[in-house]
């Protein structure tokens, strides 16, 4: 992550001793997109594979900046990052609305607007040099007219006035299934669903937190494996139907949860 001071005023040392060496900021890199993922790329990006390779610009050079992607993770943005990503959009029926929750810098959401231009995406972050960063690269990508940028946490979004909600919400490493369905389930519709980006545990996650969900008013959670056929490895997704609209007390997650949230 990049210093927050860039004024470059050297400081002292503990004790006025003189400072260690300058720390070396991130190095943008280059997402180039290999030949081995190129037909991947082609069957989940489509027609829109140019506007995907700039957003993977975005993401190495000005994203590793920021502070936003590590440095290593510039070589690896096609298949950690955008190809794992793009093949959730197989479990999206067309035209829904997608919330995109703890988007960061953009991952899944803005993936999805690029790969379905029949989606209408909101990005949701709290961080407000995320946010900066979303709203400039969806102005550069063209998207402004199916993505959309809101600053705050998820359980601020889905309640009051202006309070938003979708057919289809997204996360991606986030948080365990208990405390994200408490965020997530209010967000989407009677009926909509979450999809939760999880690891090799999400087995073992969903055993663990079904009863939980279910408290949250959440149906059982099913694993799916997105992109077989098409990404190495699958994608991971645990889908959670929101089956009941549950009342704040008995959405609120348990005091275990509570003590790590975010």
């Amino acid at each position: 992550m990049t210093p927050d001071d860039a004024s470059g005023v050297a400081a002292s040392g503990p004790g006025g001793t003189p400072p260690g060496p300058p720390a070396v900021p991130p190095q943008p890199g280059v997402a180039v997109l290999p030949p081995t993922l190129a037909e991947a790329a082609r069957r989940l990006f489509g027609e829109r594979l140019d506007l995907a390779a700039a957003y993977a610009e975005l993401l190495a050079t000005d994203g590793v900046v920021r502070g936003l992607i590590g440095p290593r993770e510039a070589p690896r943005i096609w298949d950690r990052h955008l190809l794992n990503c793009a093949a959730v959009a197989e479990l999206i029926p067309p035209g829904a609305s997608v919330l995109d929750v703890g988007s960061g810098a953009g991952l899944p959401g803005l993936v999805l607007a690029i790969a379905r231009p029949d989606l209408s995406v909101t990005l949701i972050e709290p961080l407000a040099r995320r946010t900066l960063f979303l709203e400039e690269t969806v102005e550069a990508l063209g998207l402004t007219y199916s993505v959309r940028v809101l600053r705050g946490r998820a359980e601020e979004v889905a309640a009051g006035p202006d309070a938003v909600a979708g057919d289809v919400v997204t996360a991606r490493a986030v948080a365990p299934l208990d405390r994200l369905s408490g965020w997530c389930l209010p967000l989407a519709v009677p009926g909509g669903r979450l999809l939760a980006l999880k690891g090799a545990s999400a087995a073992d996650e969903i055993t663990e937190h079904a009863e939980a969900v279910r408290r949250l008013g959440g149906g059982t959670p099913v694993l799916h494996r997105c992109g077989e056929g098409i990404v190495e490895p699958a994608t991971i997704v645990v889908e959670i139907v929101r089956e009941r609209v549950v009342g704040p007390r008995s959405g609120t997650p348990s005091k275990k949860s509570r003590s790590r949230r975010r």
